[in-house]
Formats: structure tokens, sequence, C-alpha cells
């Protein structure tokens, strides 16, 4: 009977609500589901790589003209965590404008710049998180001459930063690192060659290294 009620009321619903509905439901069980992982402890984001190619990554430079976007060194827009935050709210924000009768268009409108607020928020909250952590007991100094793996991807030719893990005083650090060599992937096993300004490491790839 439930079920026949819950597709009454799918049937009643317009296209445009039916797609706020569907964004809305999937990225909150996301949402929900990332907060699970990160309360016991996995690790359920990695970085989306974005440049003007198609290619989406975590630094853009609106100064250069490789389309790379850096709003600060270490700061990472685009995340998978910012971008299910950024749906999460477009879509109940769009289900709620819709269902007080507002018409299609304002509704996207405010829906788009609710994520957009949502996005930006996760983002800087994250930033601060890994400026707490660089920030902490632990020595930056003692990252260097070690090994560690790339976490968000790093630009190629120091075109913006990246994030690598480190084990440092028996605990995984998230550090930011800018690369001299081509661009490094997430999972790519790399080598801490110097601690440069704003304690960001200068680090690059090592091919014949296991971890």
């Amino acid at each position: 009977m439930n079920i026949i009620i819950l597709g009454n009321w799918w049937h009643d619903l317009t296209f445009t609500e039916q797609i706020f509905w569907t964004i809305a439901v999937v990225f909150s069980v996301l949402f929900v589901l990332q907060l699970i992982s990160s309360i016991i402890g996995l690790d359920f984001d990695s970085d989306v790589d974005a440049d003007f190619n198609g290619d989406f990554g975590g630094d853009f430079d609106s100064s250069d003209a490789s389309g790379h976007f850096d709003v600060d060194p270490g700061f990472t827009l685009f995340s998978i965590r910012s971008i299910i935050a950024f749906f999460t709210f477009f879509g109940w924000v769009g289900v709620i404008t819709l269902s007080s009768g507002i018409d299609i268009k304002t509704a996207i409108i405010v829906s788009f710049l609710s994520g957009l607020i949502a996005l930006f928020f996760v983002a800087f909250i994250l930033f601060q998180l890994i400026k707490l952590a660089e920030t902490g007991t632990t020595d930056i100094e003692d990252a260097l001459g070690k090994y560690g793996k790339v976490y968000i991807p790093i630009p190629a030719k120091r075109l913006g930063t990246g994030l690598v893990h480190i084990e440092l005083g028996e605990k995984l650090m998230e550090l930011r690192a800018v690369t001299d060599g081509e661009k490094l992937h997430t999972g790519t096993v790399i080598y801490v060659f110097k601690i440069l300004e704003d304690n960001i490491l200068l680090v690059g790839e090592i091919k014949d290294k296991k971890q």
C-alpha cells in the first residue's frame, strides 16, 4: 500500500521536481555515508582535478593562462566532500522552493547559489583543518627526506598545490605540496626534497618505492 502511495506521489510531481528530489535523496545518502566513513576512519574523499580542458583540478589561478584555479595556496575548492555538499543543498533547496510555488527559473538560480555557498563553506572548513594539522605539535621539518603518497593531485611545474599523506611521529599528516615535474596523481608515491615557504613541500615521484 505504501509503495502505491509513493508511486502516486512520484507520478504527481513535475519532471523538474523529480529531478530535484532525485538529486536531494541521492546526495543526502552519499553525505550520510561520508559522515559515517569519517567517524569510523575510512577514507571516502578524493580530489576532483579540474582545468578548463575538462580535467578537474583543485587549484585555479585566475591570473594563470594555463587555467589553474588557486584561490589560496593549499585551498582546494573541488573535492568529493564539497561537491556532495553542493548537490545536497542544490537538491533540497530546489525541492523546497518549488513546493513553495516559486517558478522553475528562480528555483534553479536559488538552488545553484545555495549549493555554491555550501561548496565554498565545506572547502574553507577543510582548508582550515589542514592548516590546523600543519601547525600542530609535529615539526614540518620532519617531513624532509620522507616518503609519502599523493592524496589530492599536484599540478605540474608548481602551477598549484595538492595534498600528500606522510607519516610523521606515528601520525598520518595531510600536507600541502608542489612539484617541479609533471602532474602527480592520487596514489603516486613521492619523496620530499625540500620544505618551502608556508610549510609547502617540494616533492617528486619515486617510481621504484613501494609503500
